[in-house]
């Protein structure tokens, strides 16, 4: 039987142990932005017809100028999508994974025969036959940079990054200076925007590499409310800007609170923040009483992750982390 993977957004086990509706939880188990993108009017034909060719080149241009990228941009059914063809790019081989990170990328390569080693330096990523490395890191916020990322892909087989979580900071991304034809960058749309459930996400690449995946997707791989929807939004500049402004204000308010209840800021993006507790299942469950629910790892007795909430929820946050103060 396959094992179940540890992901936050698990709501439904939170509620079935501590009570309540979906209403009454702030659920920051995830990374994904609480101020959703403005929807825009749907046309009725993108609920009516298949999206046309002209509808996805026209998807895969906008995100290419948003990414300010020379590399062909496909879409895929969110980041998870492309994840999942990753391991078919090439033979299975020996890939190498910088953690820890998001589980997805190790259990993905492992169930298509891949042997999956996982490191903690970038250094031992080094001639594998694909090495996986997720910038800024899920949990932990690990960066690493777009020059160190070109020296790695000259030194593995095949590169895959996964820039999930890159949105609120652009010049750490490699998609400006992606040329070679062994690296492909991995985008969400749905954590920055706010939107996880339009299910959008993109593999960049160049040259065969661009093709083969062009070829795994197939010719319907999003929706045409999808595309309508971020077509808009990654051409929204001055929604971008304000946005990425409210993140970083939020993760120092975030920090500022979690300091004060005897936590220790471990790392984190703009979407979200890890810290270090004494007792991470204990603080996860002060939270919960409270209503509050978090993500902790089954790799970590300290570590806790918390996303940000709404501007209306923050004084739900506060009594929660008043619970889980550290005596």
């Amino acid at each position: 039987m396959t094992q179940s993977r540890d992901h936050g957004g698990n709501l439904d086990a939170a509620m079935a142990r501590f009570g309540g509706t979906s209403d009454d939880w702030l659920d920051l188990s995830t990374g994904i932005n609480p101020i959703h993108y403005p929807l825009p009017p749907i046309p009725q034909a993108s609920w009516e017809v298949l999206p046309r060719k002209t509808e996805m080149a026209r998807l895969s241009q906008v995100a290419a100028k948003a990414y300010r990228t020379p590399a062909r941009v496909i879409a895929t059914s969110g980041a998870q999508g492309a994840i999942q063809m990753v391991p078919w790019l090439r033979a299975p081989g020996h890939a190498v994974v910088l953690a820890p990170t998001y589980n997805e990328h190790a259990a993905a390569l492992r169930a298509c025969g891949w042997h999956v080693d996982e490191v903690s330096k970038l250094d031992a990523l080094a001639g594998a036959d694909l090495a996986v490395v997720v910038n800024p890191n899920n949990p932990d916020g690990r960066r690493t940079t777009p020059d160190r990322l070109q020296a790695l892909s000259q030194q593995v087989g095949l590169l895959i990054i996964d820039e999930s979580f890159g949105d609120p900071e652009p010049d750490l991304s490699l998609a400006p200076q992606l040329e070679q034809d062994n690296v492909v960058i991995l985008r969400s749309f749905g954590k920055f925007y706010g939107l996880a459930g339009v299910r959008l996400g993109f593999a960049l690449a160049q040259g065969a590499l661009a093709d083969r995946l062009a070829d795994m997707v197939g010719p319907w791989p999003v929706s045409g409310p999808a595309i309508d929807i971020a077509c808009q939004a990654l051409a929204d500049t001055n929604w971008q800007k304000q946005t990425i402004d409210w993140l970083a204000a939020g993760s120092d308010r975030l920090d500022a609170m979690a300091q004060k209840a005897g936590w220790e800021v471990v790392g984190g993006t703009p979407l979200f923040r890890t810290y270090a507790t004494p007792d991470a299942t204990a603080a996860q469950n002060a939270l919960a009483t409270h209503q509050v629910w978090s993500r902790i790892f089954p790799y970590s007795n300290s570590w806790i992750r918390l996303g940000l909430p709404k501007d209306d929820r923050w004084s739900q946050l506060e009594a929660a982390m008043e619970a889980a103060t550290c005596k």
